[in-house]
């Protein structure tokens, strides 16, 4: 599994920074907020229909000086930086096809055509594939190194990848080892490459994965290219969108000596869009269904995918996949979904509450993935009727 920290998630995080300004004013704002960044320079663009007053200025700069880009030594200075605002207002016929006069909000349209998936497994407490988690954890553990100062050179540009090798038993994913770890971060110039690799793998690596998946077999690239101090904005360009892998639960694995992907995306991107864009919420209740599934324990793994038009309420279509994992049939297991889940987008919001967040923000949701995290209301599973 992937997990990156590049420029790509400073944009995501701006652009949901603002969702949630917008949201915190009006919950009924309709947000398609893109953010692209380069050397010195933020550019915020796309359709925003909101009762709210936003400061652009100060919305971008706050996040990045979040994000660790306070310095010019670092490539990135959220105090110097600059900060171009390209909005418009939503597209009246988009308007038009969400709410029409008359509808209540249970019956308002689906913000976008498309289909979308959620993916659950019991191989790991967060119901989540082992290699996402780790690949986050050990994204997660560099930033709280050096925030807190333990590793001070660390920079905030890094990139992660984990490879598990699993065991299918009869359809269900069981973790045997790491076969591969890879790190590459961000530092500043007074720090050895061998340094830092003995310092990661003491600090982070160690005190991230579990020793049980550890072995002698398993091989560390920690820093392959070398030196890696030019990074964020200043060494790579960022646009919002351009890690969903990353933001879900797609994954790669090894399954014994055979390499494939599990999970599935639908290409639709989630930052800097409010919760009528069924991209990003059908996608967080297909996570709701599936990890209800699995924590029902009607299944060890399951896939659901769902389908909307524009402008229409219902989902097209309703798919589940248990991979051979469960005692029902595909068609048992729907007909429990239909009757315990209504998956029109106006009562979706409702319930999960993505109007008004509560305890949570949509920023949050920008580094570390959208799925397997407890603080958001979509991973926690409902109780059943079966």
């Amino acid at each position: 599994m992937y997990e990156s920290r590049k420029a790509d998630k400073i944009a995501d995080q701006v652009s949901d920074a603002i969702l949630d300004a917008c949201l915190k004013a009006d919950p009924f704002s309709k947000v398609a907020c893109e953010t692209a960044t380069k050397t010195g320079l933020i550019f915020v663009f796309g359709e925003i229909n909101t009762s709210a007053t936003l400061d652009y200025q100060k919305i971008v700069r706050d996040t990045i000086r979040r994000i660790g880009y306070d310095d010019s030594s670092k490539g990135f200075d959220y105090k110097t930086c600059n900060v171009l605002v390209g909005i418009e207002q939503q597209s009246p016929d988009i308007a038009q096809g969400l709410v029409q006069k008359g509808r209540q909000l249970e019956d308002i349209g689906a913000g976008d055509q498309g289909i979308m998936f959620g993916y659950a497994t019991d191989e790991t407490p967060e119901y989540m594939p082992l290699t996402l988690i780790l690949a986050h954890k050990l994204n997660k553990k560099m930033a709280d190194l050096r925030r807190d100062g333990t590793l001070a050179w660390l920079r905030p540009d890094s990139k992660t990848q984990v490879t598990v090798r699993y065991k299918n038993d009869n359809g269900a994913l069981i973790p045997l080892e790491v076969d591969t770890i890879v790190i590459s971060v961000q530092h500043s110039p007074d720090i050895t490459t061998e340094k830092l690799r003995q310092l990661v793998k003491e600090y982070v690596i160690d005190a991230v994965i579990p020793s049980k998946y550890l072995t002698e077999r398993t091989i560390y690239h920690i820093q392959p290219s070398g030196l890696f101090i030019i990074g964020g904005p200043q060494g790579d360009a960022g646009l919002t969108g351009r890690k969903i892998i990353v933001d879900t639960n797609s994954y790669k694995l090894l399954l014994l000596i055979q390499y494939g992907g599990h999970g599935a995306h639908g290409g639709g991107a989630f930052s800097g869009k409010d919760w009528s864009k069924v991209d990003r919420s059908a996608a967080y209740t297909a996570r709701w269904i599936a990890k209800s599934l699995v924590h029902a324990k009607l299944a060890r793994r399951v896939l659901v995918q769902l389908s909307y038009a524009i402008g229409v309420p219902e989902p097209l279509s309703i798919f589940v996949d248990t991979y051979g994992t469960s005692t029902k049939t595909n068609a048992e297991l729907l007909k429990i979904v239909n009757e315990n889940f209504d998956l029109r987008p106006g009562v979706i919001v409702q319930q999960l509450g993505l109007h008004k967040p509560d305890g949570w923000c949509y920023e949050q949701t920008a580094a570390y993935g959208h799925f397997g995290r407890e603080e958001f209301p979509w991973e926690s599973p409902r109780n059943l009727k079966i």
